[in-house]
């Protein structure tokens, strides 16, 4: 699995800049997607895919344990949409 510190060194070694200022900019690239997401817009990269806020509804479930029912509350998350390139690769 490939984690940030594989993403910095390769991205340094490619491109000759810094670790340090990869670094930051890994950094910077992530928090702007996480506020463009709060604010429920899209976040497309060309190529790569498409990431956007859903939104769950209410519902009822069920305790495994007891079987009794619960109430579930709506709640938002992140869905990703793989743009056509990346599945033709995979």
């Amino acid at each position: 699995m490939a984690g940030k510190a594989d993403f910095v060194d390769r991205i340094a070694e490619l491109t000759g800049f810094a670790k340090t200022h990869v670094a930051m900019t890994y950094d910077t690239l992530f928090e702007l997607m996480g506020e463009a997401l709060a604010e429920d817009d899209k976040v497309a990269v060309p190529n790569f895919g498409i990431f956007q806020v859903s939104t769950r509804p209410a519902r009822v479930g069920r305790n495994p344990a007891t079987g009794a029912e619960i109430q579930i509350a709506a709640s938002k998350t992140v869905r990703f949409k793989p743009a056509k390139g990346l599945k033709d690769r995979l």
